[in-house]
């Protein structure tokens, strides 16, 4: 029989979950790593910092879904709503995990703004969340879009020898693409064009600062 659980335990939950997504190799996927045993070609060092620079990036990216999903899946009105969010998130998770350990594979770090882009999107994400789920729902579709669209980018900028970079990613691409799948279908709302215009001129701003810090 399950202890339902108290508001303080929903706290120490929702810290602890921080704590995983902020702390540089706290997160564990739960499932193994696309890149498996391929082996990268030869990267010199201009690649290799660029490769890093695109898997920070990447990895910043899955810190505001994480944050995302958490302030949606807090402020959530119906039961199945919450139950898909949190479902989304813990694949969220398999990525922030597989692009940080991709990162140490690079010689790389994450990035020093997380803390600042995951507050910014939790906060966004419970707002959505308050307002209504069908809201909340188009608004991980319009995220998962723009997500989408910079992994294709990444995909085509991503030095030719990072093999095991390129499985990471087109396997994020495929579980992103099927987010936004859900979320339609569960009802959400779809975003007009000029909102989604600014959805990404956002995104822009968080890619160019993250690639250097």
């Amino acid at each position: 029989m399950h202890r339902k659980l108290t508001r303080s335990d929903q706290l120490i939950h929702q810290f602890d979950t921080v704590l995983r997504t902020l702390v540089p190799h706290a997160a564990q996927p739960s499932r193994p790593s696309p890149a498996g045993d391929t082996r990268d070609e030869s990267l010199d060092e201009l690649e290799r910092r660029h490769a890093a620079g695109l898997m920070r990036i990447n990895h910043t990216g899955e810190v505001c879904a994480q944050a995302l999903y958490q302030g949606q899946g807090l402020t959530a009105k119906l039961a199945d709503t919450r139950v898909q969010m949190e479902q989304a998130a813990q694949e969220e998770i398999d990525h922030l995990a597989w692009c940080d350990a991709r990162l140490v594979e690079l010689d790389g770090r994450t990035s020093y703004l997380n803390p600042l882009f995951y507050a910014a999107s939790f906060g966004m994400g419970a707002l959505a969340g308050a307002v209504g789920d069908r809201l909340s729902l188009g608004f991980v579709n319009a995220t998962e879009e723009q997500v989408g669209k910079h992994l294709d980018a990444h995909l085509e900028n991503l030095p030719r020898g990072d093999r095991r970079s390129r499985q990471v990613l087109e396997q994020m691409r495929e579980d992103e693409a099927h987010h936004a799948r859900w979320a339609l279908e569960a009802g959400g709302t779809r975003f007009p064009a000029p909102v989604k215009w600014g959805m990404s001129l956002m995104s822009k701003v968080m890619t160019r600062s993250v690639y250097r810090f």
